[in-house]
C-alpha cells in the first residue's frame, strides 16, 4: 500500500497515516510501544488524519463530502463536522480543541481559509457553522494556528510564488511574509517561538519570531537541516 500523510498524536506516542491499498484509502494508527497497526475507518474514501489536541479524536477528509471525526481507538462511527462537495482539508486545532482549521476550494478563487468552532459532550466533537478566515483571488493552503492562538501561519501564492505569511487570529488585516524563497506547509514549534516550513525544493527551514503588541516580528529563515525530504 500507499502510506501518506503521517500525523503524530499529541504525546508523540503514535502515529495516524492514510493507507491506500488497491482503490480505496482508510485511516490507521501505528502505537509505537505495542508495535501495532490499528485500522480506525472503513470507508475507503478516508484522507488527511489530523489528531484533536487531547488525542481522544482524528479529524479527516472524505473528497466530496467534507470533514468528519472519528474516536482515535476505533470506536464509535465516523461524525460529520463540515460538508461539501468541494475539496475540504483539516489542518490545524486551536491548542484548546475548540476550533479547527481548515482550506476549501471554490470555483474563481481556489483554496480559501476557514474555521469552525467545535464542541466536546460524551456523545463526541459536534461543529458549528464555519467561518471564513481569508478568500481571496490568490489560492491560500495549510492554516496553523500557533500555540498562543494568537496568530496563523499559511501558505498562499498572491505573490505569483507559494510563500508562508502570518495573519494575528482573529484576522486584523494585517499580514507578515516569513519564507523570502517559496514555503509551505508551515508548522508551529510547541515549545519555543519558532516556526518551521517547507522550501518548494523540498528542505526544511526555520524562522525565530518574537511578538510585540499586535505585530509579528520574524527572524530571516535558516536551514534546520541539510538533508532533503524524500518526494
Amino acid at each position: 500500500g500507499a502510506y501518506a500523510l503521517p500525523s503524530l498524536s499529541p504525546d508523540g506516542q503514535r502515529l495516524a497515516v492514510d493507507v491506500t491499498e488497491g482503490s480505496g484509502a482508510d485511516i490507521w494508527v501505528y502505537d509505537w510501544q505495542r508495535d501495532t497497526m490499528t485500522r480506525v475507518t472503513f470507508t475507503g474514501t478516508a484522507q488527511n488524519p489530523l489528531w484533536s489536541p487531547d488525542g481522544r479524536y482524528i479529524a479527516f477528509r472524505v473528497p466530496g463530502e467534507g470533514i468528519y471525526v472519528i474516536r482515535s481507538d476505533g470506536s464509535g462511527k465516523p461524525q460529520p463536522l463540515a460538508q461539501s462537495k468541494n475539496a475540504q482539508v483539516p489542518w490545524s486545532f486551536t491548542p484548546d480543541g475548540k476550533r479547527l482549521a481548515f482550506f476549501e476550494t471554490f470555483p474563481g478563487t481556489g483554496f480559501d481559509l476557514w474555521t469552525v468552532p467545535l464542541e466536546s459532550d460524551s456523545a463526541g466533537l459536534r461543529a458549528g457553522k464555519p467561518e471564513v478566515f481569508l478568500q481571496t483571488s490568490a489560492d491560500e493552503r495549510a492554516p496553523s494556528f500557533s500555540p498562543d492562538e494568537r496568530w496563523m501561519a499559511y501558505t498562499s501564492n498572491e505573490s505569483g510564488t507559494f510563500q508562508v505569511y502570518v495573519r494575528a487570529f482573529p484576522d486584523k488585516g494585517g499580514k507578515w511574509q516569513i519564507s523570502n524563497s517559496g514555503g509551505t506547509y508551515p508548522m508551529w514549534s510547541r515549545n519555543g517561538h519558532e516556526l518551521f516550513f517547507e522550501t518548494l525544493d523540498s528542505h526544511i527551514m526555520v524562522a525565530a519570531y518574537t511578538e510585540k503588541g499586535d505585530s509579528f516580528v520574524a527572524d530571516k529563515p535558516r536551514v534546520w537541516s541539510e538533508k532533503q525530504i524524500g518526494g
